[in-house]
């Protein structure tokens, strides 16, 4: 049988052909370590090896420090199928992207100082801002509060893992996926220069956002910006100039009743 590059390692797959899934998920975490994503026991990676196999990062482990003897083979319920250790705590949120992504096939996550900023305000970053970041990742949302390690992370991400490649965790970090391991990281990469952007914009100002007919054609563009979308165009815009423009609107109008209700009841009182 010859190596299915949409699922990974198969069982009868050469050796030297297995090892390259080990090797690149210890590679992709000195990458991570080494940027500053995550630190010390921070953040976990995952591969799909096939249809009954992920390899996993163990429970607790430097990211930069990980050699291919520490990985973990988990099946779909997150049971160990070869190696010593426990898996990631976050092993439910990896299973959660496989089970609900069939075009997923590694996860990243991590702990980017800036991006986490931002979920930690309780933000997203969901503005139409950057080209780059509208045809590669459209919205970035933020998922609710859940207790890391726990179910309840799964539960505030399921509403988002079928439309969004890259979601912000609040009060915890981002997770990403993609159609291989590098993908996943490089969005990673997008989110957290994204947040420095944004943050440096702010700062100068507040951003320019694009309008809707700009976006438009960045999303329909995205087969000549060589970018391959598995849910075609179907993901959820970022919020344009005509969107923050109608909020602006909104609150003013809000304003100006509450300030005739306050009038209307001063009179009264007189």
């Amino acid at each position: 049988m010859t190596p299915d590059s949409k699922l990974g390692w198969q069982e009868d797959e050469p050796a030297r052909s297995k090892d390259k899934y080990w090797n690149e998920i210890c590679r992709v975490g000195r990458w991570m370590y080494e940027r500053g994503l995550a630190v010390a026991g921070e953040g976990n990676l995952s591969v799909r090896l096939g249809a009954d196999r992920i390899l996993i990062t163990p429970a607790g482990a430097c990211k930069g420090m990980l050699a291919p003897e520490d990985l973990l083979v988990i099946d779909p319920e997150g049971e160990v199928v070869s190696g010593k250790g426990q898996p990631s705590s976050e092993t439910p949120m990896h299973l959660l992207f496989y089970r609900m992504r069939p075009d997923a096939h590694a996860v990243c996550h991590a702990h980017p100082p800036t991006a986490t900023g931002f979920a930690a305000a309780g933000r997203a970053l969901e503005e139409a801002v950057l080209p780059e970041v509208i045809v590669n990742l459209g919205k970035i949302p933020l998922a609710p509060y859940g207790t890391p390690g726990t179910w309840e992370v799964c539960a505030a991400l399921e509403r988002l893992v079928e439309r969004h490649d890259a979601i912000l965790l609040e009060n915890h970090g981002v997770v990403t996926c993609g159609p291989d391991l590098r993908t996943a990281y490089f969005r990673m990469e997008t989110v957290e220069q994204f947040a420095r952007v944004m943050f440096a914009a702010e700062a100068l100002g507040g951003p320019h956002l694009l309008p809707r007919s700009e976006v438009q054609k960045l999303i329909e563009a995205r087969t000549r910006y060589g970018v391959t979308c598995p849910r075609g165009n179907s993901a959820e815009l970022p919020r344009t100039a005509e969107a923050m423009e109608d909020r602006i609107t909104f609150r003013r109008q809000e304003l100006e009743s509450f300030l005739e209700e306050a009038i209307r009841k001063d009179r009264a009182r007189r």
